[in-house]
């Protein structure tokens, strides 16, 4: 459990929420908060996860739970690690070094994002725990290839290339915000001339969207993931798969793992709730690779239902800047701790002593039809 410096107790992640937003200013609240367009998918994440009912199991002889995970040969403390996102130091004065020392006491999974805030070899030093780096697909591949090699000379553990960016969703907020990347923040492991655009104000436009539209690749394809896989000896993994069709193309193409994800309703607006495609995805996959998650996870209950369907690590995106905004790198481990015992809690309710446990049988069927996005 976590504090304030007023006492107040921080027991759950919208208690770090609700402490981050009364310290983060409007527009950049809006950019961690915000979805595309009506921001129904964003929605669907969340209620996706109101329809889930678990199936307890009582005498089981369980009295405690292993949430103990290895993937790519690290051993974490927590399935639940941290999805990419961009900036920290919007909210925190040491960015993702902070989050960094934060996943390393939580015993977490970070990966980082291509716009950290924070230079590569900053963050390693940082952390204590497994790191991995995002990618984008610019058109500058000489930056992709510099970036990947800089992160294996890290010990960075894989590098997560999201695949559903070929232009970036309509985010009507940061739109009306004319949001654009201020102050001495920047991606400083990308040279200044390919970022500029991110920095330029413009009422009634997004700086973020015009730099991705000048920047990204919007023809890569399949074929490409060859250049990707000669760039670097780590492995790779392909983020944003919603589909049975893209899973099994993800597999034939060599994909080392892959992350059932809508980029937390930031996409398309309309796309299906991740959680309502991570069946149909771990089915395509049928244990080829590994399959994780992001989407909407929000407590240690949203982790087991996510974990039962087939994903075997679960990634959080808005709630550890949540963390970060209300209390640096204690607040991210806060809000990792938190979510871990509330799984750990979860497990021992449903009978599973450990991770491997968890299958669809922990889940009532019926309560995972008809979604709605």
């Amino acid at each position: 459990m976590t504090q304030l410096q007023t006492g107040t107790p921080l027991l759950t992640a919208s208690d770090y929420r609700r402490s981050a937003q009364r310290l983060v200013g409007s527009d950049v609240w809006d950019f961690i908060e915000g979805g595309a367009e009506d921001e129904r998918t964003l929605a669907a994440n969340l209620r996706a996860f109101d329809r889930v009912r678990l199936r307890p199991r009582v005498l089981a002889g369980v009295p405690d739970a292993d949430t103990t995970v290895s993937l790519f040969g690290t051993a974490y403390a927590t399935p639940i690690g941290i999805a990419p996102t961009a900036y920290h130091r919007l909210v925190d004065a040491e960015g993702e070094v902070a989050t960094a020392r934060g996943a390393g006491r939580a015993g977490a999974l970070f990966v980082v994002g291509m716009f950290a805030s924070r230079t590569i070899e900053d963050i390693a030093a940082a952390a204590s725990s497994g790191l991995w780096l995002q990618l984008y697909w610019l058109r500058r591949r000489d930056v992709m290839r510099d970036l990947a090699e800089r992160a294996e000379r890290s010990g960075y553990g894989a590098i997560m290339l999201t695949v559903d960016v070929p232009r970036m969703g309509r985010r009507w907020r940061d739109m009306r915000n004319g949001f654009a990347i201020g102050g001495d923040v920047a991606a400083v492991n990308i040279e200044p001339a390919v970022m500029a655009e991110a920095h330029r104000r413009d009422e009634g436009g997004s700086a973020l969207a015009r730099h991705t539209a000048g920047s990204f690749d919007p023809s890569l394809s399949w074929a490409d993931l060859a250049w990707l896989r000669d760039c670097t000896r780590l492995p790779l993994v392909l983020k944003g798969i919603l589909t049975a069709e893209d899973a099994a193309l993800a597999v034939a193409h060599g994909a080392d793992a892959i992350v059932v994800s809508n980029h937390g309703g930031r996409q398309l607006d309309g796309a299906v709730a991740s959680l309502d495609a991570l069946a149909e995805v771990a089915d395509a996959v049928g244990g080829a690779c590994p399959v994780l998650f992001d989407g909407g996870v929000r407590r240690g209950a949203d982790a087991l239902a996510a974990l039962a369907l087939g994903a075997r690590m679960v990634l959080l995106g808005r709630p550890p800047l949540w963390g970060l905004a209300a209390g640096g790198a204690d607040g991210v481990a806060g809000v990792l701790r938190t979510a871990t015992e509330e799984l750990a809690h979860a497990m021992v309710l449903a009978g599973r002593a450990a991770l491997p446990d968890l299958d669809r049988t922990a889940l009532r069927p019926t309560s995972l039809a008809g979604g709605d996005a």
